[in-house]
């Protein structure tokens, strides 16, 4: 296979938008992708022509596959670019297919843009005849539902694009078109999906760990900021350094205090220490990994009850998802390996919690002062290195 000499990156949702907003975050994204490249240390120039960008750089196939992880991205391909002929097309094909085993089964997938009058092909006359040209080559079977390889043709006015590998993007808006939210991030498996999710709607996020001292531990901060550094990986030049927040007082005083609420207590100060940390970081709202009726303080009444001690918007990205699709998209993302260790809170739940608990109830066994304390402690939090 010949060398690539560019990478082309379609943009998902963002060709879904008017045309100022289309150009607002085509540009985010440029600048997403041209911080991907600073933090790689890899060389090129990020161009944005039509409805695409186009990267120019010596090293093709991997920035295609970073620029494939960034939310926004529909796909990102190596490709040599040539001239908008037939013939030009040809003779990359040709040399592409040249490692093309006779047991792959191919496609030819091919996309002519422009008025009819600028070329003399159709897109239709481009697939047969390079699938033609492939088949008479390499002796291999066309096989359009489930190729092996597919060779994907994009000719514009004056260039054309040829690949023969394509990476899938993530889809959605990009990173940092929708503002900044303060998100929970523990080390389990929920709450770094939550956070994608999100990222992928164009949300920064801003990772609040609260330490719950000696329920929590070492280990358990460890995870939660190596799934930081996960997340962080998706997010070039943005600041996704965990918040943490001191929350051992407000546990120890839970612990001694509070039996058949304390998990809900414990939520509620949780989301008063997130909204502190969003209101000193510009956020404009608040997220958790929580799902409808996954724990017993995630049942309806529950979250209602929990919700009831902030005043920022509540986000719950995985709120309606079955725990087996969480599972498979943390797998998906890369952060399942390190959400394993079991939560610190589950050692602080009681024997028998509430689980269709009222706002007046809860309040009212609270310690006084719990949520101001856990106010305070937000607003104190540290930012801390995942490096």
């Amino acid at each position: 296979m010949t060398e690539a000499d560019a990478v082309l990156v379609g943009y998902s949702e963002v060709g879904t938008k008017s045309s100022e907003v289309r150009t607002k975050m085509a540009d985010r994204l440029a600048a997403n992708v041209r911080a991907l490249l600073r933090e790689r240390d890899s060389d090129g120039d990020v161009e944005r022509r039509w409805s695409r960008l186009v990267v120019h750089t010596a090293r093709p196939h991997s920035v295609a596959e970073a620029v494939a992880t960034l939310p926004g991205v529909a796909f990102a391909r190596p490709v040599v670019v040539t001239e908008a002929t037939i013939d030009a097309v040809r003779d990359v094909l040709q040399t592409l297919a040249r490692d093309h085993e006779s047991s792959e089964t191919f496609a030819v997938d091919s996309r002519r843009v422009g008025p009819k009058d600028r070329h003399d092909f159709s897109s239709r006359e481009l697939d047969i005849e390079g699938g033609r040209l492939i088949e008479e080559q390499t002796g291999a079977t066309v096989d359009l539902d489930n190729p092996d390889r597919t060779y994907r043709i994009e000719v514009r006015e004056d260039d054309a694009f040829v690949a023969a590998v394509s990476f899938d993007g993530p889809g959605g808006l990009p990173l940092g078109t929708q503002g900044r939210v303060a998100v929970l991030v523990s080390g389990g498996i929920d709450s770094p999906v939550a956070a994608w999710r999100l990222m992928r709607r164009g949300c920064i996020p801003i990772p609040v760990y609260v330490d719950l001292g000696e329920y929590g531990g070492a280990d358990h901060r460890a995870r939660a900021f190596e799934v930081i550094r996960t997340l962080a990986a998706r997010a070039p030049g943005e600041d996704l350094r965990p918040r943490v927040v001191d929350g051992s007082d407000v546990v120890d005083r839970l612990i001694a205090e509070v039996s058949e609420t304390r998990m809900l207590s414990l939520r509620r100060a949780m989301l008063v220490m997130a909204e502190a940390v969003a209101r000193r970081d510009g956020a404009h709202s608040v997220a958790t990994g929580e799902a409808l009726g996954q724990k017993s303080s995630q049942t309806g009444a529950n979250l209602a009850v929990t919700d009831e001690a902030a005043t920022m918007p509540i986000h719950r990205p995985l709120l309606t998802t079955d725990k087996s699709d969480i599972v498979a998209e943390a797998r998906r993302i890369g952060t399942y390996d390190d959400s394993t260790l079991p939560v610190g809170c589950e050692r602080v739940a009681p024997s028998h919690p509430e689980t269709n608990a009222a706002v007046e109830d809860v309040a009212a066994v609270e310690p006084d002062g719990l949520l101001d304390e856990a106010r305070r402690a937000g607003e104190n939090a540290s930012v801390a290195d995942v490096d």
